[in-house]
C-alpha cells in the first residue's frame, strides 16, 4: 500500500510539473506577446509607466513559476523538500507584489505587514544559507 502511495504521488508530481511548465509557457508568450504589441503601437519605444510595471510584474510571475517548477523538480529527484527554494520563491513573489502594488490604495498598516514579510522571508533565507554554509564545513 506504501509503495501505491509513493507512485502515486510521484504521479501527481509530474502532473503538476507538466501543468505548470504549460502555464509558464502560455504565459511566456503572453508577455512577449504583449511586449511586441506595445513597441508597435508605441510611438518609438516610449512605453507608459503603468505598462513597464505589468511588464516587470509579468517577468516576475514567470520567474516564480519557473522557481515552482525547479522545487517541483528537485522534490521527485531528491524526495526532500529544499527550504532554501521555498523561501526564494516567497521572495519573488512578495517582490513582484510590492512592484504592482498601488501604494497609494495601501494604508500604513498593509505596508508595514509587507514590510515585516519581506523582513522575515530575508531572514530566514539568510539563516537557512548560514545553516547550510556551517553543515558543509563541518
Amino acid at each position: 500500500m506504501i509503495r501505491l502511495i509513493g507512485k502515486f504521488e510521484f504521479l501527481i508530481n509530474v502532473v503538476l510539473l507538466v501543468f505548470i511548465a504549460f502555464v509558464v509557457l502560455l504565459t511566456t508568450v503572453q508577455l512577449g506577446w504583449e511586449i511586441v504589441a506595445a513597441i508597435i503601437n508605441s510611438p518609438r519605444f516610449h512605453f507608459d509607466p503603468n505598462q513597464l510595471l505589468e511588464f516587470f510584474g509579468g517577468f516576475l510571475l514567470i520567474l516564480i513559476g519557473v522557481e515552482l517548477m525547479n522545487t517541483i523538480k528537485i522534490y521527485l529527484m531528491d524526495r526532500t523538500v529544499h527550504i532554501e527554494v521555498i523561501l526564494a520563491v516567497g521572495l519573488v513573489a512578495i517582490t513582484r507584489k510590492v512592484v504592482v502594488l498601488d501604494h497609494q490604495k495601501l494604508d500604513g498598516i498593509s505596508l508595514i505587514g509587507i514590510a515585516v514579510i519581506i523582513i522575515s522571508l530575508s531572514a530566514s533565507y539568510y539563516l537557512v544559507r548560514l545553516s547550510h554554509q556551517r553543515t558543509k564545513t563541518d
